[in-house]
């Protein structure tokens, strides 16, 4: 049956991450693929022969077929709130796999993509940024993320100041304090440091970059005037504002980006066949018209097909300019 992540659920998780050496990445799956001669971004231990940008599935001795299933959403806003938005969903998946499944709430993009690697966890939603870390370290395989009934998904770069601040143009930035998430996010400091040299601002050269470690705590700190400003993701604000987190008459938009893929929905790569048609089922077969989840994500009905080739290039094109390199130190 599925499970609600309860606040001692959280806490055995994390026990549980620290206890398998989770958070400094020390555990890796059973062997290493040292007869590969294609990986391209992929840490050793996978290999890509096909060339999609994805682990090659393990030999057949190597496929794993849990009885429960981990499923896991990204950190990136508080996962507590998310225990029973997700409840229609998990409970579908349950009947379609016919697995139990249960509910973990991470902390951080770090123990989520070590939670992967190391077997712990099943299927998970990474954020944009973080993807190409849960690929390329953790064998992730992207598959689905939220879209409409038009078949268009995605969310946007929008840079937020307080309504009376002065501030009307991202060049007006030049010796202020802005605030960007965290160093993995792709709206919330990547696109920023791609995007913004073309708006008349360079991040750190013209301003003061300080990490407020979320979406949310960036919006919130600019209606509190910790801020002068900060790039987020729409989608973050957008669900804040409906549940009444800020005052959106505070605050205004003075840059907005090109929509980028959302949060991406990812089965493990090692999973064997059959379970991952079934997860794919399950989630291509959710309607979230008049569930928790659809309510939570306004404009969105469905899971669409995504792969990361195609769907994540911007995202790495982003990371590239900004000299990314996937390890698990640059992953925080």
């Amino acid at each position: 049956m599925f499970s609600h992540p309860k606040k001692t659920d959280v806490l055995k998780l994390t026990t549980l991450l620290a206890a398998v050496g989770m958070f400094g990445f020390a555990a890796s799956p059973a062997a290493a693929a040292d007869d590969c001669i294609a990986r391209g971004d992929l840490d050793p231990i996978y290999c890509d022969m096909d060339g999609d940008l994805v682990a090659d599935a393990p030999p057949a001795d190597q496929l794993v077929d849990p009885d429960t299933l981990v499923f896991a959403y990204t950190p990136v806003e508080d996962p507590a709130v998310y225990a029973d938005i997700w409840e229609p969903f998990l409970e579908h998946l349950e009947k379609v796999t016919g697995k139990d499944v249960h509910f973990f709430a991470v902390q951080s993009n770090s123990a989520e993509v070590e939670a992967m690697r190391s077997g712990r966890l099943h299927v998970a939603g990474f954020s944009t940024g973080p993807t190409p870390f849960a690929v390329n370290l953790a064998g992730a395989v992207p598959f689905a993320l939220m879209g409409g009934d038009d078949g268009r998904f995605g969310y946007t770069l929008q840079l937020y100041t307080r309504v009376d601040s002065g501030i009307n143009t991202p060049a007006d930035l030049k010796g202020k304090r802005v605030a960007h998430t965290s160093p993995t996010s792709n709206s919330g400091n990547l696109a920023p440091r791609a995007l913004l040299p073309g708006q008349g601002i360079v991040p750190e050269q013209d301003y003061e970059v300080v990490y407020s470690g979320s979406h949310d705590q960036s919006i919130l700190g600019v209606v509190a005037g910790d801020y002068d400003a900060a790039p987020v993701a729409s989608e973050v604000v957008e669900r804040m504002a409906q549940r009444d987190l800020y005052d959106p008459k505070e605050v205004k938009i003075i840059y907005e980006s090109k929509p980028f893929p959302t949060t991406s929905f990812n089965y493990a790569y090692n999973l064997k066949p059959e379970l991952i048609e079934k997860i794919k089922e399950a989630f291509f077969t959710f309607d979230m018209k008049g569930t928790a989840l659809g309510e939570e994500f306004k404009g969105v009905s469905k899971f669409l097909p995504v792969t990361y080739q195609e769907d994540w290039a911007v995202i790495r094109e982003i990371q590239a300019a900004n000299g990314v390199k996937y390890t698990p130190d640059n992953l925080k």
